[in-house]
């Protein structure tokens, strides 16, 4: 009996110590012990994990790899990444910020839907353990994800491109961050236009049925109601309809008119039918708003558009030097086609997102363990320089982008390849969320009726704006 236990005894201290040794040979694989094991996770240790969200999926799905190379394009610029592959969702190798390495932990992939969206930042956040989110694309998502922030303090958000007002305006989450124009903000300038120089008195608007239209068209609404425009129908389309014959159907004859807020595949579509149901565009009487001019659409209807005006965050004829730099480190990243998407909201607002990034990181030290550091030293951040090649952005109170817009005229193909092209002849500098006053955090949100149509003090570029011509094309 004590030869067996004694035996019994010997095994189970040599089991013990092969246990010990595998622990050890593991420990040995992960490059040394605990604290390795800590710097690993995030947090305050070596790596940042940072999640990319956008759309691959539905009426914004073209957009997805612009959208990752103007992010990524940051951290090339900012933080020594390199491309991993051709596309620019094959990733990135190298950037670090404070000597902390920025791994991106996932190209997170929704399809314009709030639910979609939802479900891709929990993996990202919550399976892939990202500290930093950088996106949606698109309004309702934006409003999605801006609420889930506010019930992750622990976790930070920098919005992509998703244009709705409620984001911010509305939501506040502290930790949500928005270095781009609204919606609203992107329309500035136009019902000055529409008003006192197409002279429309009588108009009508038609966009999509979602909160980024709501908020495009309230931009317009609110200017080209303060200066005395009257307008006497809204139109709203599902997302993502294919026939709109029957709501061309419903366009006013008595008015003056148009301005159009259907974005994506779904303007391609509707531009087609409307020539086909009414015939060609009078775009005296039909403007747009920031898709008019978004390159990927020029490409298939911008010669239907020509003459048509339209306003945005970005002039693709800008020959500043800033413009010409970035567009060419594009072009080197990832070639001539992403490059072309350059000027497109959608490639550059993830730009501004990931140079944002860098800069919050840099002043925090790059230690993520402390998000409420981070989140203060992202509130105090602006952009100029390279940091935003079409003008400088600061951040209001509530964490929103005040920044330039530019009203824009598509004219004819002027470099040969067969596209049409866009001439900037305004900027407006500094728009501001409010338009004003028109909108506040305890006014309505914008939607199927809101804002109102009042005259009232106009914002406060109205006869304002400054005339450029820049010598690009």
């Amino acid at each position: 009996m004590r030869t067996r236990r004694l035996l019994a005894l010997i095994g189970a201290m040599l089991a013990l110590a092969l246990v010990v040794t595998a622990c050890g040979d593991d420990d040995d694989d992960d490059g040394g012990g605990g604290d390795q094991a800590a710097q690993e996770g995030g947090g305050g240790g070596g790596t940042i994990k940072v999640g990319f969200l956008s759309d691959c999926e539905g009426t914004f799905g073209s957009f997805f790899e612009p959208t990752a190379a103007g992010f990524n394009q940051a951290l090339i610029d900012a933080a020594g990444a390199k491309p991993s592959g051709e596309a620019p969702t094959d990733g990135l190798t190298g950037a670090k910020v404070a000597g902390k390495n920025i791994e991106i932990v996932g190209y997170g992939c929704a399809d314009e839907t709030a639910d979609k969206a939802i479900e891709e930042t929990r993996r990202l956040m919550e399976q892939e353990d990202a500290d930093i989110l950088v996106g949606p694309l698109s309004g309702d998502e934006g409003i999605a994800v801006a609420n889930y922030a506010k019930e992750h303090p622990d976790k930070t958000f920098i919005n992509g491109i998703a244009g709705a007002q409620d984001s911010t305006l509305k939501v506040q989450a502290p930790n949500f961050f928005r270095y781009h124009p609204d919606g609203a903000q992107w329309s500035a300038g136009l019902g000055d236009y529409a008003f006192n120089e197409l002279g429309w008195k009588r108009a009508a608007i038609i966009g999509d049925d979602y909160s980024f239209p709501y908020t495009s068209l309230a931009g317009f609404v609110a200017e080209y109601c303060a200066v005395g425009g009257n307008i006497t129908k809204r139109i709203w389309a599902p997302l993502g309809e294919k026939d709109y014959s029957s709501y061309i159907s419903q366009i006013p004859d008595d008015i003056d008119g148009l301005y159009v807020g259907i974005g994506g595949s779904g303007l391609i579509n509707f531009v087609k039918q409307y020539r086909q149901q009414v015939g060609e565009i009078d775009t005296e009487r039909m403007m747009g708003n920031v898709f008019w001019d978004d390159p990927l659409v020029l490409k298939e209807v911008g010669n239907d558009l020509v003459g048509g005006i339209t306003s945005g965050m970005t002039a693709a004829d800008s020959d500043d030097a800033e413009v010409t730099a970035y567009l060419d480190r594009l072009r080197g990243s990832y070639g001539d086609e992403i490059a072309g998407t350059g000027p497109s909201v959608f490639t550059y607002g993830y730009y501004t997102a990931g140079w944002a990034l860098v800069k919050g990181l840099e002043a925090a030290g790059g230690d993520v363990s402390d998000q409420q550091a981070l989140q203060d030293a992202l509130a105090e951040v602006s952009l100029s320089g390279e940091e935003a090649p079409y003008g400088d952005v600061t951040l209001d109170e509530n964490h929103q982008a005040i920044s330039n817009v530019f009203v824009k005229r598509i004219v004819e193909d002027k470099t040969g390849d067969g596209v049409a092209d866009v001439e900037t002849f305004r900027r407006i500098p500094e728009v501001d969320q409010t338009f004003n006053g028109v909108f506040t955090p305890e006014t309505p949100a914008p939607d199927r009726q809101n804002p109102k149509c009042e005259q009232r003090d106009p914002p406060p570029w109205v006869g304002q704006a400054e005339e450029v011509s820049f010598g690009g094309s």
